[in-house]
């Protein structure tokens, strides 16, 4: 039997971080996911976590786990599958350290990923982003941090780990004010900032203060913001927004839909997607072809360049009433 605590402490602190070069958000959601497996599979075996072995993880445990996710925690299709996705990661990297497991790999690795409907994302028009930049007071420390957060957020399509996680080094405001951002996958993109993030950035800049973090961002007390911390500022301002913006009431605003929003009014903008997958940190363009589908821009161009056929023109004759109704018995 092979203990299954030394592979995953190693993967976690070793192989992930060091070998494979993956970021700190990167291994806590693999952490996450892997303890919900062992709790999952400690339960159904009767086995504390630290005494599960990587025989007993097999294909028909992970099978189970993965509607246990969907049944009992009402997840949805897209986390169970990245639930899968960091279990299978970890049966990659123990193949090679467990050869006599290959057998049980195999079989998680043939479990195959469970399609869902690919459903519009969600975003912002820019009289809700307006209504959301305008919530925070500009007369308080907080207000200008706020605004300047999410101004940067939405002008710069950031991740939240990668707007809370900004160095204040990575700024530059001579000559030209711009960002350097590391994004997924450890690569690096320089973003210029409009006159207005500036602005903003500036008097961030002017009520920061000296604090004991490198980040640009910081919470109350002085230390690095959140994602929670940045997700309940969102919310907060979304919500004295919809006081004078109705789309926004009884709608949650995510982070994300920050990003989105950013992506949709650049491609509507350019028309091009190649330079929106630059912008957005994207690493292939087919990630970014999915804000295609929301702008019909390109359909519009796509209807006025065909030819619509001709129709035979004709009148319309209502049916006699009483006719009708003997028809439809």
């Amino acid at each position: 039997m092979t203990p299954i605590a030394p592979l995953i402490t190693h993967f976690l602190r070793e192989h992930l971080p060091v070998e494979r070069g993956c970021s700190p958000h990167t291994c806590e959601t693999y952490a996450f996911a892997y303890r919900l497996f062992f709790e999952f599979a400690s339960r159904r075996l009767g086995l504390r976590p630290s005494q599960l072995n990587l025989e007993h993880l097999d294909a028909t445990v992970v099978v189970e786990f993965l509607s246990h996710l969907e049944v009992e925690r009402k997840n949805a299709v897209t986390t169970r599958n990245a639930r899968l996705a960091a279990i299978k990661a970890f049966m990659r990297y123990v193949e090679y350290r467990v050869p006599s497991a290959l057998a049980q790999v195999r079989q998680i690795h043939a479990i195959p990923k469970k399609r869902h409907d690919g459903v519009l994302i969600k975003h912002l028009s820019m009289n809700e982003i307006q209504a959301v930049l305008d919530a925070p007071s500009p007369q308080t420390r907080l207000g200008i941090r706020d605004r300047a957060m999410l101004h940067l957020c939405f002008a710069a399509g950031l991740r939240v780990s990668e707007l809370v996680g900004l160095p204040l080094a990575n700024l530059t405001l001579h000559p030209t004010p711009s960002i350097r951002v590391m994004g997924k996958g450890r690569r690096e993109r320089c973003l210029p900032l409009w006159k207005e993030t500036t602005g903003d950035l500036r008097s961030w800049l002017a009520v920061r203060g000296d604090v004991r973090v490198p980040e640009l961002f910081v919470n109350a007390v002085g230390y690095t913001m959140t994602r929670a911390g940045f997700e309940y500022i969102l919310a907060k301002h979304a919500a004295v927004a919809a006081q004078t913006c109705p789309s926004l009431k009884r709608r949650s605003v995510s982070p994300h839909q920050l990003r989105h929003s950013c992506a949709v009014l650049m491609l509507q903008a350019t028309r091009d997607v190649r330079k929106v997958a630059l912008w957005l940190g994207h690493a292939d363009v087919r990630t970014t072809e999915l804000y295609l589908r929301i702008d019909p821009t390109e359909k519009l161009e796509a209807v006025e360049a065909m030819l619509p056929p001709q129709l035979r023109r004709g009148r319309f004759k209502a049916p006699d009433a009483l006719i009708a109704s003997l028809t439809t018995l």
